[in-house]
Formats: C-alpha cells, sequence, structure tokens
C-alpha cells in the first residue's frame, strides 16, 4: 500500500507546472520551461523516495501545450534522456505513476471538436509516460463527463469512444467516480462493458453513492483492475469544516484517515492511496506514519 500526493511538492522550492500564455509561445519558452519542469520533477521524486511517499501524480502541464496545433516541437526526442532517466528512478524505487488531465477531457461531449481535443490530450499523457518507459499500472484517470440531459445516453456515448481509442490510451486509461454525476455504480456499469479499470475516489464516494460502504465499494472497483493495471488506485479526501460540500481538507483528519484506513485493511483490498490534501507532502507524511502503526 503506498501513500502519496499530486503534483506540487510546497517544501523544495521549485515547480514541476510552470507554463506560459499561448500568445507568449515559442520554441526557444517551451524548451526551457519544459527543461526546469522536468529538473525539478526529479528533485521531486528523489525527495519522494527519500521519504518513502512512493505514489505520486505526475502535472500535466510538464509540456505546455503539447496536445495544441501550435505545438510541432519534437520535444519527446529533444528529452529524451530526462525522461529515461526519470523513468528509471521511478522503476529503481518502485514507484507508482498517475495522472490526471484537466476537466475539459470529455469523451462524451456532444461537441466533436472536444472529442478530438480531448484524444489529443489523452495521447500527449501517454506520450510523457511512455517516454518514461513506464508499464501500464502507470495511469490517465478521467472522470466519465457531462450528462447532457440524458444520463444513459451518456455512459452509451462514452463506451462507444472509448471502444474507438487507439491500444495505447487504452492500456493506460481509468476513469473514477465523482461527487456529482457518475457514481460508483454508473462506472462499474461502463467497466464492465469496455473493462476499463475504476478508481475509487472514497471523498466522492461520501458525497454520491448508493449505500455502499466503504469495504463493498473498494472491493467493486478493485475487481475491475487486471494484474496488468496494478494494485487499484484510491483518491482519497475528507471535507473541509465548515466549507460546501464536496471542498477537499486543507489538511489531513488523522482520525478520519485512520478510521478509512481501518476500513480499507478490512476490505482486504490491494492498493494504493493518491491523498488528494490541499497541503500536499505534508499530510502526505502523516498518513505515512499512521499507516506505520496498521
Amino acid at each position: 500500500m503506498r501513500i502519496g500526493y499530486p503534483c506540487i511538492n510546497r517544501s523544495i522550492g521549485c515547480t514541476t507546472n510552470s507554463t506560459f500564455r499561448l500568445a507568449s509561445y515559442s520554441e526557444e519558452r517551451l524548451v526551457g520551461t519544459v527543461a526546469n519542469n522536468l529538473a525539478c520533477l526529479s528533485r521531486v521524486l528523489r525527495y519522494n523516495t527519500e521519504n518513502g511517499l512512493l505514489f505520486f501524480r505526475i502535472s500535466s502541464d510538464i509540456v505546455p501545450f503539447a496536445s495544441h496545433p501550435v505545438c510541432k516541437y519534437g520535444w519527446m526526442g529533444q528529452f529524451r534522456k530526462e525522461f529515461h532517466a526519470i523513468g528509471a528512478h521511478i522503476r529503481k524505487h518502485k514507484m507508482r505513476i498517475s495522472m490526471h488531465p484537466d476537466q475539459f477531457v470529455l469523451l462524451n461531449a456532444l461537441d466533436d471538436g472536444i472529442v478530438r481535443r480531448s484524444i489529443s490530450e489523452l495521447e500527449y499523457h501517454c506520450d510523457v509516460l511512455d517516454a518514461m518507459g513506464l508499464d501500464s499500472t502507470a495511469k490517465i484517470q478521467i472522470h466519465v463527463g457531462g450528462v447532457y440531459g440524458d444520463k444513459k445516453k451518456a455512459m452509451e456515448q462514452f463506451v462507444q469512444r472509448y471502444r474507438l481509442l487507439d491500444k495505447k490510451i487504452k492500456k493506460r486509461l481509468v476513469i473514477e467516480n465523482d461527487d456529482r454525476l457518475f457514481c460508483l455504480r454508473d462506472c462499474l456499469a461502463i467497466s464492465e462493458r469496455t473493462g476499463i479499470p475504476v478508481l475509487f475516489d472514497s471523498f466522492h464516494h461520501s458525497c454520491l453513492n448508493n449505500g455502499e460502504g466503504l469495504r463493498e465499494a473498494m472491493k467493486a472497483a478493485a475487481r475491475t483492475w487486471k494484474r496488468k493495471d496494478g494494485p487499484l488506485m484510491v483518491d482519497y479526501s475528507s471535507q473541509e469544516k465548515g466549507a460546501r460540500k464536496g471542498k477537499h481538507a486543507e489538511q489531513i483528519d488523522i482520525r478520519h484517515f485512520s478510521a478509512f484506513l481501518g476500513g480499507a485493511k478490512r476490505s482486504g483490498v490491494d492498493c494504493d492511496i493518491m491523498l488528494e490534501i490541499k497541503d500536499k507532502e505534508k499530510s502526505a507524511l502523516k498518513a505515512k506514519a499512521v499507516l506505520g502503526v496498521f
């Protein structure tokens, strides 16, 4: 059971997701930005392995505008050595890696242009993970998408679009239950028709569910993951006190996390846990300490 956090480390003084405005695009600026992002990513991963945080979500902005028509630069060739070195570090330390494209990636969109752009973005994410030489346990997570007035039709649209995707995307793509539109049961129904693994978001499940308890939900999600996919990925957070429903906590609630961890352990499911907590590695280190006593 690996513990991790997404994209940003607030302790080491650099960022892996530097970007710039499209109007400012130039190959020179792209190269400089990618070089800085990859150098910082290397530092973050070293920090993580030194501290036993072996699950990490890589920022989608590692290569700004990579899926946009403006970008014709061969960034994979330019940074082949850097990607290879990062991948070697990940494999050496048996880290788990994921990526999570922005909300505009919508495979079931009504607009064909949005669908084409979404597929291009997924291809870019696959290229990043492929450039690192990572196997199919490194995943790209997305939401099912919009309902567009007809949930059943929207789910069918996702299924049909998924079936048309290139194999290199299918081997990495997973869907997660969300907190407003598509619950775990909906994702499981899509998985049954497509074989796509379902990433379990425990916080979203607490906001939108059909009465399934934690253990039941985790077991159901885990059954969608095959050996080649690796252990179930779980996103964990809790409700920020006094905030709107669905707002992620600023800091980990140790009592809540301990209760969650106890339920996860009792489920008998092997999983890797991504902490979607605002203070990132600080909470991840606390969570790792809790995990050590279970």
